[in-house]
């Protein structure tokens, strides 16, 4: 089935597809957004703390830059999926309010409650009610292409807060251009009509079909990977999935692996996210628990990053896992776009 085009377009009538093909040129566009936002340093004086306000694939950018910067930069950055805001968020906070929508009822909330903080303040969206707050308020704001999922979007709603930080001299410039360069190598690898024993995306997704994924990844390092991956079959294959990380897993989770639990282990399908400086102890401790795995006679799966620069890697592993969440989709025939749970989630929401 995924070796034949059409059906995969009968599948995909969101045309996820093209979205996916897309995304090495939306990150390359995402950084001219980024560039584009008048702030001065002047302005960004007082900052000791970054907070990324956000939900669902507006919130996930967040992560990534929580992940790429916790060991390069002194000032501690934290993410908020909720209503209500931390108490230490004051006037010394900066804050980006990301929304793709615009519309998301609980950033718009944390947007009032952080402007009233006093709080430093920039705004991403494609528009909706947080464009025209920030308009009305004078908050600098990104405006992000509309008209697509917001999982779909990463390189607008993450990029821009990049060069924001570049722009402030809080960090060094990123590698761009290598960036760009891996993801397209991937795109190249890992689209539509490169047959299955090429496609490594395509040969894990078949791997995949009847079971649930269990995705690991370390720490600090490609952690934000796992969890990506994990709301990725969620809402794109439509199945469910976990995510846990090294070292911690191995103090909890590596004991399910024994044996012992009476639970078939069959139908889980663990993916490793490995990264070539994972370090030693974490090397070790990943091996030691394939072997486990293998013990159970069950087969796991790798996805290595790719790139030098680790804003390369961690966004490389990213997508490699978003053609396996699209393919996964298209073998069980539902399209990848639509997430019905949610618009229904929304629809009785707003009747209270």
């Amino acid at each position: 089935m995924l070796n034949n085009l059409e059906d995969i377009k009968k599948v995909d009538r969101g045309n996820m597809r093209r979205l996916l093909l897309e995304f090495p040129r939306q990150c390359e566009e995402a950084t001219g957004l980024g560039e584009g936002l008048s702030v001065s340093k002047k302005l960004f004086t007082k900052e000791e703390k970054i907070l990324i306000c956000g939900l669902g694939g507006s919130a996930i950018g967040g992560d990534i830059l929580k992940t790429l910067l916790s060991q390069k930069i002194k000032i501690p950055i934290h993410v908020n999926r909720n209503y209500e805001l931390p108490e230490w968020v004051d006037e010394k906070t900066l804050v980006f309010v990301v929304s793709y929508s615009g519309n998301t009822e609980e950033t718009l909330a944390s947007y009032e409650k952080v402007k009233r903080r006093g709080s430093s303040i920039i705004c991403i969206s494609s528009g909706g009610r947080l464009n025209e707050l920030a308009k009305r308020d004078g908050i600098p704001s990104v405006t992000v292409p509309s008209g697509m999922p917001p999982r779909t979007a990463l390189g607008y709603l993450f990029i821009p807060m990049l060069k924001v930080l570049e722009k402030l001299e809080l960090i060094e410039g990123q590698d761009y251009e290598e960036l760009i360069s891996v993801l397209e190598d991937i795109r190249d690898r890992c689209a539509p009509d490169v047959p299955t024993d090429d496609n490594v995306a395509k040969l894990i997704s078949e791997e995949l079909v009847g079971k649930i994924p269990l995705i690991y990844g370390v720490d600090g390092k490609t952690d934000v990977v796992a969890h990506r991956l994990k709301t990725q079959f969620n809402e794109n294959s439509k199945v469910l999935a976990f995510w846990d990380v090294f070292p911690e897993l191995n103090h909890n989770e590596v004991v399910a692996w024994g044996g012992e639990g009476r639970i078939d282990l069959s139908i889980f399908y663990p993916i490793f996210i490995r990264d070539k400086e994972e370090g030693k102890r974490i090397k070790r401790r990943i091996e030691v628990t394939q072997s486990l795995i293998e013990r159970q006679a069950l087969k796991y799966r790798e996805i290595w990053t790719e790139g030098k620069a680790l804003l390369t890697r961690i966004l490389s592993a990213i997508y490699v896992g978003d053609w396996i969440s699209f393919y996964l989709a298209i073998l069980q025939k539902v399209d990848p776009t639509p997430v019905r749970a949610i618009d229904f989630l929304k629809k009785e929401l707003s009747k209270l």
